[in-house]
């Protein structure tokens, strides 16, 4: 029999545990931006039908992933308006039951990039929103294909602010449009861009006023990352022209390192210590950096670079202990690799093929795998091996969007389907 006192204290203990690895997902690639959590996996096996699905919904068009914070979920997707045209709208969920909330519309949607929803192997393309909303308190901010930043009430849905960055800023939109997620740093959000003079924006996530702006470089379709690097923050943007280093509260530019453009780069860059690996696809490459501190004067040193290798298309990897694990490969749909790559130089540890230009990521040390035919699975983060632990098929359609993790929860999404699966108490007797 347990003493009263002891079985108390133990309770409290679990209930703390459990508020402590309990951790919202508000922006895309989670609570720091790194694609890892630090909550775990409850069980490391699942049942043969999967682990327990909690809610599914439809979702259609685009690859947008989800966000999760104070009981919510949101992603943007397509809305078919009574002028017959389709819309980018980000719809809010019920984060528990995956009932809708609200939904804002945004402009229209057709794209004319053609390629479907399918999922199927060789499938290339799509319709639809391609970036994330973030969730920061009682706003979402969200940035959609037409270069409008909204900053919207997550309780009631309505617009706070807006700015149009290609009407007020001279922005430019890309092919594919844009799919930048916006990027909330204290009291800032930030994002690329602008015109000449307007590379790099930031604007107060209150008022919506312009606070500081700089840089002439080009957009891509990559999110910015934002890092300590020797102590101090750095908000990494990849142009045209490489790879930026500001400081996020100023724009004060830290540091530049040149690397090819070509089509199009996608994935983020990722920071490990003082290491900045990026990568990008259509016979481009990928390298590592390292950044060097002398009294404030910041240098980037190349570590290594490779051409025509390690290709993430929009992909981005997750590092863990001195290593990358990722999706690597472009346009091989249905067949593209998880692989484990050795940070510091480049050494591929091994690679499993099948997945196509999925994405993945880190929960504790486990990776979890959402691949773009919509396979969740669950695998170890160890560089001697690839060890797969579980797998479901979890969503139908074409997933090239980002898995979100909070409270002991998965959420997935794909042209078709947004699902949210519960990871916390799955698993038969035994399993750890």
């Amino acid at each position: 029999m347990v003493h009263p006192s002891f079985g108390f204290v133990t309770a409290w203990l679990l209930l703390l545990v459990g508020v402590v690895n309990a951790a919202d997902w508000r922006q895309y690639r989670g609570p720091h931006g790194d694609g890892h959590t630090d909550e775990i996996i409850g069980h490391l096996s699942w049942p043969e039908d999967g682990p327990p699905l909690v809610w599914k919904v439809d979702t259609p068009l685009g690859f947008s992933s989800f966000s999760v914070a104070d009981g919510r979920a949101v992603t943007l997707a397509t809305r078919e308006l009574p002028d017959g045209r389709r819309h980018e709208s980000c719809l809010a969920l019920d984060a528990t039951t995956g009932e809708q909330l609200w939904f804002m519309d945004f402009g229209v949607s057709d794209y004319e990039n053609g390629g479907g929803d399918s999922g199927a192997p060789g499938n290339r393309g799509g319709d639809g929103p391609r970036s994330t909303p973030t969730l920061d308190g009682d706003h979402v901010y969200v940035y959609d294909a037409h270069l409008m930043l909204t900053c919207i009430d997550a309780g009631s849905g309505r617009v706070q602010w807006q700015q149009d960055v290609a009407r007020n800023h001279g922005g430019e939109n890309i092919r594919w449009k844009n799919a930048v997620s916006p990027v909330v740093v204290d009291q800032l959000v930030c994002i690329p861009g602008g015109g000449s003079g307007r590379a790099f924006l930031a604007f107060d996530k209150r008022s919506g006023e312009l606070v500081w702006h700089g840089g002439n470089e080009v957009m891509t379709h990559a999110t910015p990352t934002l890092a300590t690097i020797h102590g101090e923050r750095h908000l990494i943007f990849f142009m045209h022209s490489g790879l930026v280093g500001v400081v996020p509260s100023s724009g004060e530019e830290l540091w530049h390192s040149p690397f090819p453009f070509r089509v199009s780069s996608a994935a983020s860059p990722v920071v490990d210590r003082d290491f900045v690996y990026c990568s990008a696809g259509y016979g481009i490459g990928a390298g590592v950096l390292r950044i060097v501190n002398s009294n404030r004067a910041y240098d980037a040193e190349d570590v290594w670079q490779v051409t025509n290798k390690l290709m993430n298309h929009w992909s981005t990897p997750v590092a863990c202990d001195g290593y990358l694990y990722g999706i690597f490969g472009v346009k091989r749909y249905g067949r593209a690799p998880l692989q484990c790559v050795e940070l510091e130089t480049g050494e591929v540890q091994w690679s499993h093929e099948g997945f196509g230009p999925g994405n993945c990521i880190l929960v504790g040390d486990h990776l979890l795998v959402l691949s773009d035919d919509g396979r969740l699975v669950l695998a170890e983060a160890n560089p001697a091996a690839y060890v797969e632990l579980a797998q479901t098929q979890a969503i139908a359609g074409k997933c090239w969007s980002m898995p979100a993790y909070s409270d002991g929860r998965v959420y997935v999404r794909s042209t078709q389907q947004g699902a949210c699966f519960d990871l916390s108490q799955v698993g038969a007797a035994g399993s750890e």
